[in-house]
């Protein structure tokens, strides 16, 4: 069966493509692709995986053209950098006025 396995950084990607047996699980499936011997920050006890953008379990039995993505702890949290343009929009439009 063919799947890929997937990993982002800032400024590059790798996206691997394999051909694993059925019954095979997220977890081997990142451990036949070599990946983490190229990206020794990966810990995948804290990173979150998936497959197509949604959340999976190492445990997660693969399908045929499945995409595995390992994903990188966010840098800043999104609604708290959400609420701080919107709280210095606010400011600064009251300052012009």
């Amino acid at each position: 069966m063919h799947i890929e396995v997937a990993y982002a950084l800032a400024d590059r990607q790798t996206l691997l493509h394999l051909e694993v047996d059925e019954g095979t699980t997220l977890k081997q499936a990142i451990d036949l692709s070599g990946i983490l011997d190229n990206y020794p920050q990966i810990d995948l006890t804290k990173d979150k995986t998936g497959i197509f953008g949604r959340i999976a379990k190492l445990d997660t039995v693969l399908r045929e053209k499945d995409r595995v993505e390992i994903y990188r702890p966010l840098i800043a949290d999104a609604k708290k950098v959400r609420k701080q343009r919107a709280l210095a929009g606010k400011t600064m439009r009251s300052k012009k006025t």
